[in-house]
């Protein structure tokens, strides 16, 4: 290849390098730990910290409008100005000369809108964030703390239970059934988001970063909750909705729990009926009067799943029950028919369907988005796990651990790469030089590899890295010391390095063949730790191959395209 094909190839090399290193270097860099510690938390403290700050924003705007309306906007509040514009062009209002504070207060038809618009702009903000930490180079917990949790599906149990025997296929689908659970409970627990994935072929590993309390990660793991149907009496339900829409301060007991009026006769409850708001989390939306008496438990569900409506194409949730509770379904449903129907989960009302006919064992209902409908079908399962799980393992780690760890991996790479440095140069002069910058964009590239495909770097990671930083070289010294062999029978410098490389080619492709597919080997059947090293070390022989046969030889080829050429290949003149 000549020296422009491999000029374009390293170029496109480093621009690739630049794209996906950059969400790591700007959340690693550039955002405030405080800020990185709430988009990495739960749905339900990004959540508060929105509505807190956007309660506080609101407050000190109001005042900034009591005391002194025509003063300009504070920069902070700038993004409110956009907002305000699209809100008078679509009242067809004039716009203000000049953005005050006043006329930005204005531009919201009330109060309410103005803290949803300063919700929305913290919201959105960490939302973004939230997604960049997900495509960025991870830290294991042996570096950043956390708990690791390894949990073992207990197949047997479930095939005496069902009297099925279960399949690879079949129990990785419960698996992944398992997960999306656990994944629904876990806000709701407000621990930091965790890894859950399956490891194996019958386990679950969940990997909770931060300090994690092991009591309160235990309660959403073991946690069954509780999911029942019951029929609603609509007539107080309206009554319930009127009565707490004109007495607000009668909404909660003062321990937050919603107060049973008077009015409600004996055997009749009142509950709240939630729907997800914008962080995918419940958010009450108005109340319900349900007959207490619990007309089926949800431990009848035998599956649930979404599907559409084959006449209206309208997202449906379809569920099956077991015999005994189809019979119960069947009576609670001939006996009501016309009356709504709730599901209700651990005492809220998740959704209500009309009851059109009796129905026994297959059921479906209707009236809500995809969305919603994938939401419900999960809701449908959570009241306990389609296949049981047993701990097999939980350990904790110090955060404190972790930073040593990092602190420590760093120094090891870079008294790493200065001894290498110094060796290259020592030995080799200006073309030593050469094989240190090649071993430099080596290490960018092994880490934008990482960064790419969301590896997690742990300790065994580091140990690959510094590793290979060592190996880089390797590549290196053979070209070099070839090259020297061509210039003692006295070829030109130029056709010295063809040779050169021509004949370090096959020499470098052999050694670096065998070490990848060792490493290939470890990262297929190791565990998490063995993986993580093999990983580091296969990114870091093709990237150490890929600067010793591209990104040296451009270098060479541009410096032999000078007039004089001259090699420097150590402290002797040549």
């Amino acid at each position: 290849m000549n020296k422009r094909g491999r000029l374009v190839i390293v170029l496109l090399v480093a621009v690739m390098c630049g794209f996906f290193l950059y969400p790591t270097v700007k959340w690693y860099f550039f955002v405030p730990q405080e800020t990185k510690d709430l988009a990495t938390g739960s749905m339900i403290q990004i959540r508060e910290y929105s509505q807190g700050q956007a309660t506080i924003d609101l407050r000190e705007l109001k005042g900034l409008v009591a005391s002194d309306p025509s003063a300009k906007i504070p920069d902070k509040f700038k993004f409110l100005a956009s907002v305000a514009k699209d809100n008078y062009k679509a009242s067809k209002r004039s716009l203000p000369k000049q953005w005050t504070v006043e006329s930005v207060f204005r531009g919201f038809s009330n109060e309410l809108a103005l803290f949803e618009a300063l919700e929305g702009h913290y919201r959105t903000q960490l939302l973004e964030l939230k997604k960049t930490s997900g495509k960025v180079l991870q830290l294991g917990l042996d570096l950043r703390g956390g708990m690791s949790i390894l949990l073992e599906a207990d197949v047997e149990a479930y095939e005496a239970k069902t009297g099925t025997r279960l399949t690879g296929t079949a129990l990785t689908t419960l698996l992944n059934e398992d997960i999306a659970i656990l994944n629904e409970r876990i806000d709701q627990f407000g621990v930091t988001e965790p890894d859950i994935r399956i490891q194996g072929s019958s386990q679950i590993l969940i990997e909770v970063p931060g300090a994690a309390d092991p009591e309160r990660v235990n309660s959403f793991l073991k946690g069954k909750g509780s999911l029942n149907f019951q029929i609603v009496d609509q007539e107080l339900t309206a009554q319930l909705n009127t009565y707490f829409r004109e007495n607000p301060s009668e909404v909660f007991t003062n321990l937050g729990q919603i107060k049973q009026p008077d009015f409600l006769p004996a055997g009749k409850i009142a509950t709240g009926y939630y729907v997800n708001d914008e962080y995918g989390l419940d958010q009450l939306s108005s109340y319900v009067v349900l007959n207490e008496e619990i007309g089926l438990d949800g431990i009848h569900i035998a599956s649930a799943q979404t599907g559409s409506n084959p006449v209206t194409g309208q997202p449906t949730v379809n569920f099956e029950l077991d015999s005994t509770g189809g019979e119960i379904f069947y009576k609670l449903t001939s006996t009501n028919t016309g009356e709504a129907l709730a599901v209700v989960q651990d005492g809220n009302v998740k959704a209500m369907a009309t009851i059109t006919e009796p129905i026994r064992n297959n059921v479906q209902i209707t009236g809500f988005g995809e969305k919603e409908a994938q939401d419900l079908s999960i809701v449908l399962k959570t009241a306990a796990l389609p296949i049981e799980l047993v701990v097999v393992s939980q350990q904790g780690i110090g955060a404190s651990l972790g930073e040593d760890t990092v602190q420590k991996g760093l120094i090891a790479i870079f008294v790493g790469l200065a001894l290498v440095f110094i060796f290259m140069i020592a030995i080799y002069k200006g073309s030593g030089i050469y094989a240190d910058i090649a071993i430099l964009f080596n290490l960018v590239i092994m880490l934008a590899i990482l960064s790419a495909f969301n590896l997690t770097l742990t300790l065994t990671s580091i140990a690959g890295l510094v590793l290979t930083v060592g190996m880089a070289v390797d590549a290196n010294v053979i070209i070099l010391e070839r090259i020297k062999e061509e210039l003692a029978v006295g070829k030109s410098a130029s056709a010295s390095v063809k040779a050169g490389f021509s004949k370090a080619f096959w020499t470098i492709m052999d050694a670096n063949v065998t070490t990848i597919i060792a490493a290939l080997v470890l990262s297929q059947l190791g565990s998490g730790s063995v993986k993580g090293f093999a990983n580091t070390l296969a990114v870091g022989i093709v990237s150490s191959m890929f600067n010793a046969l591209f990104v040296v030889k451009l270098m060479y080829d541009t410096a032999l395209s000078r007039k004089n050429p001259r090699l420097s290949l150590g402290w002797r003149r040549r």
